[in-house]
């Protein structure tokens, strides 16, 4: 038998990433735009095109932060 992994995201796990950009990016980023570079915006295109490919990627880019 095969079986699958399947990876699942809680409410919580939501609820609190909406806290910490809330907190941490919102202010920049209102709306999924870059009031300090405006071409570097939440847009799928545009992050995958500065290197924020992956969850382990955005998740350093919120921990860390960059140019703020």
């Amino acid at each position: 038998a095969m079986f699958l992994l399947v990876s699942s995201v809680s409410a919580a796990d939501i609820e609190h990433g909406e806290q910490i950009f809330t907190a941490n990016c919102a202010a920049c980023h209102a709306g999924g735009n870059n009031v300090i570079m405006p071409e570097k915006t939440l847009k799928k295109e545009a992050l995958e095109q500065y290197g924020m490919k992956s969850v382990s990627a955005i998740t350093t880019q919120v921990t860390n932060g960059k140019n703020a």
